[in-house]
């Protein structure tokens, strides 16, 4: 299972790679759809290769940051950086790949001349082999000696974290250790205190929990080759000749991994579960078999695997995935088993986006990306039917379709497999995104029942509640600044231990801002981070909100608490500062619109814009503000 199954198999494959070229918006465009096929270790370096070659620095416009990645190790780790790459164009993200010299990853860390310093990365996998973690763990031991050997490792692998972060404050990953020992002792093995199998489970189990108060996150190969087997990732004739610990033919499944972190990183995991109905969610065609007529539940086997995709949906959902509907249906009939079939497991209240009618999928996704207010890029669409998957592929290339065949016990595993929905924490808001959701349909409502803008914004009884940065909302925080696009003015990504500094800094506020009104609570809807500068100018770093919340006044009334804020630090005036994406154009003339003047201009249409408060007055709005 080390290959990639969930991505469809593009019959010219090889021919598309030989005509990969041009332009280098065009030749990007095309190695991203060439890596979101199913590739295995020679057709990943084949195009990694070809895109070195034609794209040496990658496209000058890029929907995300470029990334530098450091790959540091004991062991081999050349073959996997391609992988690494690949999988990365998969995700629309450009990376640069090192790899210390052979088994210096300590002494490159420690050394501020070394070409790793050099490379100063912006990310960092430190991937550490199963033999270097063991060497002197022996049968022999007692459980003292043994305990004493995991508290030297866990110390080593905290002090390779310590250096990352002070060197390069960047993220840092762990590669969990891949289970190659063989056991001793067999089943009971974790009573052999010194068993080399038995002391990786245990530094496992420590990593990850040292890691959750570091901030450090995990690479979990152990857990996939628990799933794979070790044999599909490890070979002991492979390491004995050339020290590579991750077998090459598992390098494109490793390299997926790494990349989806990143992308998650970048807010770039895909936020909506869009589903077809018939042969999707239950089994035959609703409109033809009738409630009495589709398989569902219990008593057929296929019945059973329908409603155990349904479970798995309902539970993505549960922990932040947004669930929507596109079917060729009429509406009525595709209501019906939400409604009314005792073994439906999803009802009508989970859905965020209902749509069923004759219309294209392809349109009818974009009106579910429309609804939703979300990008195209943050939907998955699962569907049965290979026309409707072939036509969407064609259609919406951002939206990503996971290959599957007609059997339902497969759906689930394509979507987890395919790691769309990656995510590095969850939060309140998180659990309650689908009764957001919700709540906008009411507030739709209501807006179309009323007259004019200012009665229907009344009605709304908003309340924005202020909150400096604290250690509770942490990683929502980092969340949000991590994942957030359109609306926002810089885009510029933190970690938590940025926002920490943020948080101890005297001359610097964080403010995160809770919306709710009438019809429920719209979670963290904004971020703002603010430094005083020498000259007393308040600098707005950091400004972003959901779009959720456009045109609601919140805007103002959230320049109004900047304002305060900035007035308590003693500064003279406010700078803002646009920084163009591909994704951010909506917010260009954000601060022009609130009054700032624009000072300075570049070619690539960014601003840097002031406003002089000594004149500044505190706009009205209908939105009362506490602090919470």
């Amino acid at each position: 299972m080390t290959d990639l199954h969930w991505l469809p198999t593009i019959e010219d494959w090889r021919q598309r790679l030989r005509a990969l070229g041009g332009e280098p918006a065009s030749a990007w465009d095309g190695a991203v759809a060439l890596a979101n096929a199913r590739l295995n270790f020679v057709l990943t370096n084949a195009l990694d290769e070809t895109v070195r070659r034609i794209l040496p620095a990658g496209p000058e416009a890029l929907a995300t940051k470029k990334v530098r990645l450091a790959v540091l190790g004991s062991s081999t780790l050349a073959h996997l950086l391609p992988a690494i790459r690949v999988a990365g164009l998969r995700r629309g993200i450009w990376i640069d790949a090192y790899e210390n010299d052979y088994g210096q990853y300590l002494q490159e860390l420690s050394d501020s001349g070394s070409a790793l310093h050099d490379f100063q990365p912006t990310a960092v996998l430190l991937a550490l082999d199963a033999y270097h973690m063991t060497a002197g763990v022996t049968a022999g031991m007692d459980a003292e000696a043994a305990e004493a050997a995991l508290e030297e490792m866990k110390g080593r692998i905290a002090e390779a974290w310590r250096l990352a972060r002070d060197a390069f404050r960047c993220p840092v990953m762990q590669q969990a250790i891949l289970p190659v020992h063989l056991p001793l002792l067999g089943n009971n093995e974790h009573r052999l205190p010194g068993s080399r199998a038995w002391f990786l489970t245990r530094l496992n189990q420590a990593i990850r929990a040292m890691a959750e108060p570091e901030g450090v996150d995990i690479l979990a190969v152990d857990d996939r080759a628990a799933r794979d087997g070790i044999g599909k990732w490890h070979d002991p004739a492979l390491w004995h000749r050339s020290k590579q610990e991750v077998t090459p033919t598992a390098a494109p499944l490793y390299g997926d991994l790494a990349a989806r972190w990143l992308a998650a990183k970048q807010g770039r995991s895909f936020k909506c579960l869009v589903m077809d109905l018939d042969n999707t969610l239950w089994g035959g065609v609703i409109g033809d078999d009738g409630l009495e007529g589709i398989a569902l539940g219990q008593g057929s086997p296929l019945g059973e695997a329908y409603a155990a995709f349904q479970d798995y949906a309902r539970e993505l959902s549960r922990r932040g995935v947004i669930l929507a509907v596109c079917s060729k249906n009429d509406e009525a009939n595709a209501l019906e088993p939400f409604e009314k079939h005792p073994d439906m497991v999803l009802k009508r209240g989970d859905i965020a986006s209902f749509v069923a009618n004759w219309q294209n999928k392809a349109d009818n996704i974009r009106a579910i990306a429309q609804e939703l207010n979300i990008g195209l890029d943050a939907l998955c669409f699962i569907d049965d039917n290979p026309f409707e998957r072939n036509l969407v592929r064609r259609e919406l290339p951002m939206v990503a379709v996971p290959e599957v065949s007609d059997d339902p016990t497969g759906y689930p595993l394509a979507l987890a497999d395919g790691g769309y929905f990656e995510g590095l924490a969850v939060t309140g808001e998180d659990r309650e995104r689908t009764s957001q959701y919700q709540g906008n349909k009411a507030r739709e409502a209501l807006k179309a029942a009323v007259t004019d803008l200012p009665s229907y914004l009344r009605g709304l009884e908003m309340q924005l509640i202020s909150k400096p940065f604290d250690m509770i909302g942490l990683q929502r925080i980092v969340q949000l600044i991590n994942k957030s696009n359109q609306f926002n003015l810089t885009t510029r990504r933190y970690t938590d231990g940025d926002v920490v500094a943020v948080m101890a800094d005297p001359d610097a506020f964080g403010l995160q801002l809770r919306l709710t009104d009438r019809f429920g609570d719209n979670g963290i809807i904004a971020i703002v981070i603010g430094r005083l500068l020498p000259d007393k100018d308040l600098y707005i770093d950091t400004w972003l909100m959901s779009c959720r919340v456009l045109g609601r006044q919140v805007e103002p009334t959230t320049l109004n608490l900047i304002a305060q804020e900035a007035l308590k630090l003693g500064a003279k005036r406010l700078v803002g500062e646009y920084i163009p994406t591909r994704k951010n154009g909506m917010v260009k003339d954000h601060y022009s619109r609130l009054g700032f003047t624009v000072m300075e201009s570049d070619a690539a249409g960014g601003s840097r814009n002031l406003l002089d408060l000594a004149g500044f007055v505190a706009a009205e709005t209908f939105i009362h503000v506490t602090e919470g």
